[in-house]
């Protein structure tokens, strides 16, 4: 149902899980720990889906906290569930224990921070226009406009597409050509012409070492070839299904 990365559980304070999408009680194509909010499952299995989330991290059924993820590098500091609707933004950090921070994907990465000496936590939303507009280092100068020191920063990366699965094309690696120094090394030959293959999870990699934090793990799972464990926005267009089910990653502090 979940999986947990060393590099994490062996910190004290901290719980942590990176979510399958096994367990749940939803079905068809969001079978079965689907955790998207924003997705066309029924609300009601989602609910229950996440509920069982906050059970295995200890926490209020309320206290799992989600932001409106629209691709973008912005932060929102969490202080409590939210009133109203949930914010815009990409990643959250909190300092206050008892909250999850929950990111949802479904091929983008979901990294997951901690400073366990400042007890300062964050998740970010990293897909490829998150990570080349600076979700990334935004969560981490957020954590330490709350007490953390980037340097005692450890950052886990789960379940994300890999580039064996993620083909793009011409548009997209010129992006790159002009926003991101060095991007070569993130690109290899794609059977199409005009068209590469993509290192997401190395891109994310390479800005969280660039940024300057302690430690950072990939956990090397990819979400379009696993689909026993994971959904995968990819897999569901390539099969033109109508809609896909979301993978929650989420963090709190103990008390």
């Amino acid at each position: 149902m979940f999986i947990q990365a060393p590099a994490l559980s062996s910190r004290p304070g901290i719980r942590h899980a990176f979510f399958t999408r096994q367990g749940g009680t939803s079905d068809g194509i969001y079978t079965s720990l689907n955790g998207g909010i924003g997705s066309s499952d029924e609300p009601a299995k989602v609910q229950e889906n996440r509920r069982r989330m906050t059970q295995i991290l200890g926490i209020d059924q309320d206290a799992l906290i989600s932001v409106y993820q629209v691709h973008s590098p912005d932060v929102v500091f969490v202080e409590g569930p939210w009133q109203g609707e949930r914010p815009k933004a990409d990643a959250m950090v909190t300092a206050t224990p008892g909250l999850a921070l929950g990111i949802t994907t479904a091929d983008c990465g979901p990294v997951l921070l901690a400073d366990t000496q400042a007890r300062v936590i964050g998740a970010a939303h990293a897909g490829w226009r998150g990570a080349v507009t600076g979700v990334l280092e935004s969560t981490i100068a957020a954590m330490e406009r709350l007490g953390a020191r980037r340097e005692n920063i450890v950052a886990v990366l789960g379940p994300t597409i890999s580039q064996k699965a993620y083909e793009v094309g011409p548009d997209f690696i010129q992006r790159f050509a002009n926003e991101a120094a060095g991007h070569e090394r993130f690109f290899k030959d794609a059977e199409r012409s005009d068209h590469a293959m993509f290192d997401l999870p190395g891109f994310i990699g390479a800005r969280l070492e660039a940024a300057g934090i302690g430690t950072f793990t990939d956990l090397g799972l990819c979400t379009y070839s696993d689909e026993e464990r994971f959904f995968s926005y990819r897999r569901t267009t390539h099969r033109k299904e109508p809609d896909y089910g979301r993978l929650i990653s989420a963090i709190t502090l103990t008390p």
